[in-house]
């Protein structure tokens, strides 16, 4: 526990200067002038709109996903569009801005930024703050004019396209939307690549600039570079964290290009869809755990990995929670990259599409269990109505469903708990006093074709619904889609989206509870018990409540850390798909503050909302 102590006592209690609060993730405050006793009493202190919002009127609407950072009395939020604002944090007023004047025309997958990372120089005392733009550009600006730092990379940038192994086929193919993380005098940045248009998409090398000139310091490349592997991505997408103390940067990479083809990429595809531990300084590999060997259903690791510490008997561990789309979580040691728990390597199915050669076996954690269900049969489907579940039963029924690892086929499988289920990159929060680690899951199932491409035409025709991916030369395209009836309901029992509380200690379960609604289902009276998909992590204080919003409908909400019970749900203008996070004002008020942005999904409307809760 001593790592993770020195690191919260080295942050002022009531700043918030990371993405997490802290460089590992944590996402925990000491804080606690907002208690089980008096969350009931939060109100909106105030509202402010970014002026940032883009429908998509020429490409994707844009995702508010910024968690503000709090330091040196400021707080400071980023905009999918390249703009960083700083405001009076007690009354949300504008104080700066600097616009980055993305294009936002160019299509770009997840037009979105989670926020920035700031360094104090401790030469001239002076704060920077890094920005990485979804148009992949390293910017470095003065926490207290938002001016740029001329004398890092060219006139204050580092373009992220330039000297990559595989150069991105177009401008949308490789973006950056979480923020970079510095360590020393070193900023390390990860990317975020479109998996699917081309089987060898742009490399997803992992880099260390020096903070204070924007000059490249080393290269990491995220996957194995084996003779004849035609592949990209495999790219640290999410957000990367730290140990300083040990000088450690732990990357979360994704899948090797494309997701649902991997004839292209035989074998594991080491380094991709794991966790890896880098020296921060030179980028040397210092350890690496695959979560899922030869991928072939976009199963990321998308959260964050979580700096924690697990207490056996006397032996103090250490460790790092690492979480998969599988809805598998991965306890490790910090140093060495060892699971604490066993790890089991079991067979799974085999694939039956030309060309492909499923993985053998995948890695299960033995503790804790699978965090969602990981198969779903035409025997155990669900539906409000009868007319609901038969068309699931038929609907399953021709799908190829073996579990967790069943492989893309030409007739159509389905993949549970699906692309975006398991843990999503809203990550955990870990509370140090009870050893729990908080967690949002999504139980999506999805079905996903792969379609020769000399049959596409004749395909599309049949099945116009859906998203389809050219996986351009691989011999097939994808189709996937999630698994929804006509009414827009899951063909899988509820709930849909959780939260769960586990024991690092002893890797159990200690509770889960329902997150959210569905706001088309709300008239319905079991709606609150469904939960609703998610994205967007949890922050947990010393006051026992854990805040999350992330879910579709229009509130934040308020847990008890112990139980799991909610104690409050306050009422936000859309969605929130977001992490929140928490600071004390120089007025001495306990603010909590979420981006809420809403959803690109139809009933929920997008906003450029900020709001922050204060007590009355």
């Amino acid at each position: 526990m001593l790592s993770i102590l020195l690191a919260l006592t080295l942050i002022a209690e009531g700043d918030w200067p990371y993405y997490g609060r802290d460089p590992g993730g944590t996402k925990f405050s000491p804080l606690k002038q907002i208690d089980r006793s008096n969350v009931h009493k939060l109100k909106v202190a105030w509202t402010f709109h970014t002026g940032d919002l883009y429908k998509g009127e020429k490409g994707r609407a844009t995702a508010f996903e910024s968690t503000p950072l709090y330091v040196d009395g400021t707080l400071f939020v980023t905009t999918p569009l390249g703009k960083v604002i700083a405001l009076d944090p007690a009354t949300g007023k504008e104080l700066w801005r600097f616009d980055a004047k993305v294009n936002r025309d160019a299509g770009y997958g997840d037009f979105a930024n989670r926020g920035v990372s700031t360094w104090v120089d401790s030469k001239t005392k002076q704060r920077r703050l890094f920005l990485a733009s979804v148009d992949a550009r390293l910017i470095a600006l003065d926490s207290k004019t938002g001016r740029r730092f001329d004398d890092f990379g060219d006139n204050g940038e580092v373009r992220l396209r330039n000297g990559l192994r595989v150069a991105p086929h177009e401008e949308s193919e490789y973006e950056e939307t979480s923020p970079p993380v510095v360590v020393g005098g070193v900023v390390v940045v990860g990317s975020a690549i479109a998996d699917n248009g081309f089987l060898e998409t742009a490399s997803g090398e992992v880099r260390g600039y020096d903070v204070r000139t924007g000059k490249l310091l080393w290269t990491w490349h995220s996957l194995a570079l084996t003779k004849g592997i035609r592949a990209g991505g495999a790219n640290a997408w999410s957000i990367i964290s730290a140990d300083p103390e040990r000088n450690l940067v732990f990357l979360p990479t994704g899948s090797a290009s494309p997701d649902y083809y991997g004839g292209e990429r035989p074998g594991d595809d080491r380094y991709a869809n794991s966790v890896v531990a880098l020296r921060a300084d030179t980028g040397e590999m210092v350890w690496y755990f695959q979560t899922v060997h030869h991928d072939l259903w976009d199963y990321d690791v998308a959260s964050q990995p979580t700096l924690i510490t697990v207490r056996q008997g006397n032996k103090t561990i250490p460790a790092i929670a690492a979480g998969s789309k599988t809805g598998h979580l991965f306890l490790l040691d910090r140093v060495s990259g060892k699971p604490i728990f066993p790890v089991e390597e079991r067979p799974v199915p085999g694939s039956d599409v030309p060309g492909e050669k499923a993985f053998p076996t995948q890695p299960f954690p033995t503790a804790p269990t699978a965090l969602v269900p990981q198969k779903l049969t035409s025997a155990d489907v669900w539906g409000a109505t009868e007319e609901d579940r038969k068309w699931c039963r038929e609907t399953v029924a021709g799908l190829r469903s073996e579990g967790v690892f069943t492989p893309p086929s030409l007739g159509g499988s389905l993949v549970t708990p699906g692309n975006i289920g398991g843990m999503a990159w809203g990550g955990a929060a870990f509370d140090p006093a009870s050893g729990l680690l908080l967690i949002p899951t999504n139980r999506l199932p999805s079905v996903v074709h792969l379609i020769p491409r000399d049959k596409i035409a004749e395909f599309r025709k049949a099945h116009p619904g859906g998203e389809y991916a050219p996986q351009h030369g691989s011999p097939y395209w994808m189709r996937r889609d999630f698994l929804l009836n006509e009414n827009r309901l899951p063909c899988n029992a509820p709930p849909w989206g959780a939260l769960t509380a586990v024991d690092v200690n002893n890797g159990k379960i200690r509770w889960e509870v329902p997150l959210g609604s569905m706001p088309w289902l709300a008239a319905h009276p079991e709606a609150a018990n469904w939960g609703s998909v998610n994205l967007g992590g949890p922050i947990v204080t010393a006051g026992g409540l854990v805040f999350i919003g992330a879910s579709l409908d229009a509130h934040l909400h308020a847990f008890d850390v112990q139980t799991g019970k909610q104690l409050w749900m306050g009422d936000l203008p859309t969605s929130a798909r977001a992490t929140p996070m928490t600071y004390r004002a120089p007025n001495g008020k306990q603010y909590v503050v979420i981006a809420a942005g809403g959803h690109e999904i139809a009933g929920v409307k997008l906003s450029d909302s900020l709001v922050a809760f204060a007590l009355e």
